[in-house]
């Protein structure tokens, strides 16, 4: 087992210093010397951990078919180009039922390490979440996912670290609850394989979650309110901490948690992710309830009108239709796609507007669960690492008379994620004072000179997970400082 950690730290240092020396970037640190301790303690002495991606971090498949709607781009795959494609990766509309009853065959069958795509017959396999279960073992985790799968020979072992699928384009509340069932079986079964393999009882067992970008939301909301729904009446649930019984460290990366303008432009304008990729129309981002929870906050002045550059209300329908944005776009011909069995244009414009109203309504309650001021509970540790060296859509404005958005102001962001969005720092939009303002209460920060995806790559954030998983104290034991005070 050690030989196989070993090699793990010389490819992911090697792969990462020979990118350093292209750059002219500082050498490596010892990771080998300075976690093989740490790593080698034994499973029963850490904590498990949970991986949690990011929107489009999670393989989606036809439950039917087996036809894969994202995480492969060749053969049958769901093309969002074509009608039959459009619709398997959009989420149904329908008047008059709540977004959560909505639902068709698509389901995650597992967290991406990588997206597979096909150009000229040739594979294309861009590393996505592959680094952050690198350095994961070389800590000495051992995923579930590759074990079984075979990609990692653990021998008898891969019960310290989980991948956590879902369906990132449903509602994030929806997605907590289903990572509060995720969890229950995953500590029963870690309490089970200590007793057996070690003969440990831990009957008070936590796991450490590390989550990526939107991953994170979910987690702040899981750690808040655990599995409770946002309530009907639009008030919000009871800020129980319910899921602080479970977790004792959640490390967030390059998490939107004020938004990102980019949401906002991709719900507007559709998105295209490469230049070898079809492009995924508005209309069918826009049947997605989890991407109107990446918008960024009204009172942050994010997007603006006209030349006193007013602010825009962007959870307001109205304003959606007047500058006929997304599923308020008139006469939209993806609508046809999306709902064949309606043949009335109008019809199908009243539904999506209706759609497009529940999601707003549903991403603006969700964010003021989140934003709601509160200190975690003892026991609980909130880690972030943020990008703040690459130029990031900070501001957009609105052409009264089109409706286009353009960025009309960048600041310092990881190119997706603003500094102060992830920090979520409230002095935006508002005077500034010294000291950071933010409702959320940070166990560490750390800025980091990476672009959105690549965070998980450099040796800063490898070298620092490392270090708050094995090394530092834990929020629920006392440091040799406070162990020898009388």
């Amino acid at each position: 087992m050690w030989r196989l950690r070993r090699a793990m730290i010389v490819l992911l240092v090697g792969a990462l210093a020979v990118a350093g020396c292209a750059t002219g970037v500082s050498p490596a640190p010892d990771l080998g010397g300075l976690y093989n301790r740490a790593a080698q303690a034994g499973d029963a002495a850490r904590n498990p951990v949970i991986v949690i991606p990011g929107i489009g971090g999670s393989k989606l498949e036809d439950r039917e078919t087996g036809r894969v709607v994202w995480g492969a781009f060749a053969g049958t795959y769901a093309n969002p180009s074509r009608p039959d494609g459009a619709r398997l990766v959009a989420l149904p509309m329908a008047e008059g039922r709540p977004l959560r009853n909505l639902r068709d065959r698509v389901e995650a069958t597992g967290a991406l390490d990588r997206v597979r795509v096909r150009l000229l017959g040739l594979p294309i396999e861009p590393q996505a979440y592959l680094y952050i279960l690198r350095t994961l073992g070389v800590g000495g985790y051992r995923d579930e996912t590759l074990g079984r799968m075979g990609q990692v020979d653990y021998g008898p072992g891969h019960f310290t670290c989980f991948q956590f699928p879902y369906d990132w384009r449903r509602d994030n509340v929806e997605n907590a609850r289903r990572l509060h069932e995720f969890i229950l079986e995953k500590r029963a079964y870690v309490i089970a394989e200590l007793k057996k393999r070690y003969g440990i009882d831990r009957p008070d067992l936590k796991f450490d979650i590390v989550a990526h970008s939107m991953g994170g939301l979910l987690t702040r909301y899981y750690l808040r309110y655990g599995a409770a729904d946002l309530p009907e009446d639009g008030s919000l649930p009871p800020l129980t901490w319910a899921g602080a019984r479970y977790v004792e460290r959640a490390v967030l990366i390059g998490t939107p948690n004020a938004g990102s303008a980019e949401a906002l432009i991709q719900l507007v304008e559709g998105r295209q992710f490469s230049p070898i990729l079809p492009r995924y129309q508005a209309a069918v981002l826009g049947t997605m309830p989890a991407i109107y929870q990446l918008l960024p906050r009204t009172r942050h002045v994010a997007v603006v009108e006209g030349p006193d550059a007013a602010p825009v209300d962007i959870f307001d329908p109205a304003v959606w239709e007047r500058f006929g944005w997304g599923l308020a776009a008139p006469n939209d011909p993806v609508l046809s796609w999306l709902l064949p069995e309606i043949p009335d244009p109008a019809m199908r414009s009243q539904i999506a507007r209706e759609h497009l109203r529940k999601s707003l309504a549903r991403a603006e309650r969700f964010h003021a669960a989140l934003d709601r001021p509160a200190a975690p509970p003892p026991g609980l540790d909130l880690h972030l690492f943020a990008g703040d060296a690459k130029p990031t859509a900070a501001r957009l404005a609105v052409d009264p008379a089109s409706g286009k958005v353009t960025v009309l102001e960048q600041g310092p962001g990881d190119g997706t994620v603003l500094r102060s969005s992830a920090v979520l720092d409230e002095r935006v939009g508002q005077a500034w004072s010294r000291g950071l303002a933010s409702p959320i209460v940070w166990s560490s920060i750390t800025f980091l000179f990476s672009d959105h995806l690549a965070l998980t790559q450099d040796l800063g954030f490898t070298d620092n997970l490392l270090f708050r998983l094995l090394d530092s104290p834990r929020p629920s034991v006392p440091g040799p400082a406070a162990r020898m005070a009388p």
